[in-house]
């Protein structure tokens, strides 16, 4: 078994024991692995190794990587922030975006989406502890923004994002909550199932507040090279 694999291994495990303590089925907690600044051939061993999902951050990096890497069925997902003069190639190339905070950005998605695509997934990502330095809509939005973007033709939304400050993990139970609350709102209450929070560092408070994807690239990949950014 080489680095890539093994350290899949220890962070599956990682989740399992999260779930046990918290009482939940391991099954309800995808990981998906944050591959930005890591090369496309350690995304191939780390598919190798029995992963789908990778989640980049950066736009001309990412965009690589799905060329280097069409051979392979991955499941793309986009963690970065949206930028309006963006969204034309997320539509065309990702299976998610989770950095949506702005009904514009939802509403070019869907308009840029093919009619020969299935709708794209997309978490709201809110600013649950209220940062000066995250994005993400405030949680008093999510409501109204939800039935706004539910009503898009070529949208799927999904659940929520969120990124609280280190060592916040009361703010796990505060998305959880909000999550909750917005189910019973959203258009299509069955599509609702996403609720992306917890890191390598933070993953099993995050389990245990109730989320159903995790986002880990250090404990996977190993420290990031940020001078290889795209």
């Amino acid at each position: 078994m080489n680095y890539l694999q093994d350290a899949r291994q220890h962070v599956l495990q990682q989740i399992q024991t999260a779930c046990e303590h918290a009482q939940r089925a391991p099954e309800t907690v995808q990981l998906l692995a944050v591959s930005k600044t890591h090369p496309s051939e350690s995304l191939r061993e780390m598919y190798a190794a029995g992963q789908r999902a990778f989640g980049e951050n950066y736009l001309q990096e990412a965009l690589d990587k799905v060329e280097a890497l069409q051979d392979l069925d991955i499941e793309w997902h986009f963690i970065g922030h949206v930028q309006r003069n963006k969204t034309k190639h997320l539509a065309e190339k990702f299976d998610w975006v989770h950095g949506v905070d702005r009904l514009i950005i939802a509403e070019r998605l869907s308009n840029q989406r093919g009619n020969d695509q299935s709708a794209l997934n997309i978490c709201l990502q809110v600013n649950i502890d209220g940062q000066d330095s995250k994005d993400g809509c405030a949680p008093e939005e999510v409501a109204e923004l939800v039935g706004q973007m539910s009503q898009l033709p070529k949208i799927k939304l999904r659940g929520l994002m969120v990124i609280p400050a280190p060592d916040n993990t009361a703010a796990f139970a505060d998305a959880k909550a909000l999550f909750d609350a917005v189910k019973d709102q959203h258009t299509h209450p069955e599509d609702w199932d996403t609720l992306s929070m917890g890191m390598s560092s933070d993953l099993e408070a995050a389990i245990a507040a109730g989320s159903t994807m995790v986002r880990v690239g250090t404990a996977l990949f190993g420290a990031r090279d940020y001078s290889q950014k795209g």
